[in-house]
């Protein structure tokens, strides 16, 4: 792990000015600076900097960077926990220890075949818990709303928990992609329905909130080529909303990488090539998980050939005739993950 943060930093150091990053340099779900000093001391057993982290982000408000710090942290939990439950021990009413090992339960029972089962009684416990959490914190709730979607709770139940995040931060985004999500497993072929609720948040968010993204978030339920045409219109603003707000980021700035990642995505299905190009190029050597875990089991190589089709794509449009290619993306396995990539 200490040598994929050393890569990681030596990549840094490559991209401060952006270029497109050979195969083997490109790196799955690489943490940012703040985050990596905490997953580097959990690899040693070490929970100060986690609680450190995470207590930073509650003082500050800084609920989007929370949300994604808990997850990644989770994730970490789950093949190696002994760092969280000597945290636990030691404060067992740490309302950041009780978030990461809350997030933490969700990951491990949303594996399951029996999600469903496992979850439905959990719920109640983990609204507690986020009731507990404070009135300011939204993060928790979340947690709960991703529970009661893998529990497959009904409207009443979901809408109660989704009053309780957004009356603590009206523009969180994890919340609102929690809500989405229920939405769209709710009526799978409600596209227009999604992109309704995504595009009334982004509007009433401010001009640099994460949320600002949600419409773009909602294009991923358009996976038809028939749903894409009916809206294509809302797809290309929605796309052309997220480029402002990727740029208003830093190029190679790990932060900002899902985003960029996802808005590759989009504008492959779009066929916008050459969008597309300058955002892997802002995007540098750092590829995220999501969204091409949704078309691969293997999203590095997903994304490595995606990005060698759209490189064709532009490269031949520019030899003929001046305009972007056609045509779906081909997604492929030929990456690799290499030990301590992610």
């Amino acid at each position: 792990m200490l040598r994929a943060f050393l890569r990681t930093a030596a990549a840094r150091a490559r991209s401060r000015a952006p270029r497109p990053a050979p195969d083997d340099d490109v790196l799955l779900d690489a943490p940012d600076d703040r985050l990596a000093p905490a997953l580097v001391a959990a690899a040693r057993g070490e929970h100060g900097p986690a609680a450190g982290l995470l207590a930073g982000t509650r003082e500050n408000a800084e609920w989007d960077h929370r949300d994604r710090y808990a997850t990644r942290l989770a994730a970490f939990a789950r093949s190696r926990s002994e760092w969280l439950d000597t945290w636990r021990a030691a404060a067992p009413d740490d309302p950041d220890a009780l978030l990461v090992a809350a997030r933490l339960m969700v990951r491990r029972h949303w594996a399951s075949p029996a999600r469903a089962e496992l979850l439905r009684p959990v719920l109640p416990a983990l609204a507690a818990a986020a009731a507990a959490a404070g009135p300011a914190d939204p993060v928790p709730w979340r947690t709960a709303l991703d529970a009661a979607r893998g529990a497959r709770a009904g409207h009443a139940e979901f809408e109660r928990l989704w009053e309780q995040a957004v009356r603590r931060s009206p523009h969180h985004y994890g919340s609102h992609v929690a809500a989405l999500e229920y939405l769209a497993a709710a009526s799978p072929d409600a596209h227009g329905e999604c992109l309704d609720f995504a595009e009334t948040a982004a509007q009433d968010a401010p001009e640099d909130a994460l949320v600002r993204a949600l419409p773009l978030h909602a294009a991923l339920t358009c996976r038809t080529p028939a749903a894409v045409r009916t809206h294509r219109p809302r797809l290309d603003a929605a796309a052309d909303r997220a480029i402002t707000l990727s740029a208003a980021h830093p190029a190679a700035d790990p932060w900002a990488a899902e985003l960029r990642n996802l808005l590759v995505h989009v504008l492959v299905r779009l066929e916008r090539h050459r969008d597309a190009a300058e955002q892997l190029r802002l995007t540098g050597p750092y590829v995220t998980s999501f969204p091409w875990d949704r078309d691969t089991d293997d999203p590095l190589g997903g994304f490595l050939q995606v990005r060698a089709d759209v490189r064709a794509r532009v490269a031949q449009a520019s030899a003929t005739t001046g305009t972007a290619g056609s045509g779906p993306p081909r997604y492929g396995h030929g990456g690799r993950v290499r030990p301590g990539d992610h």
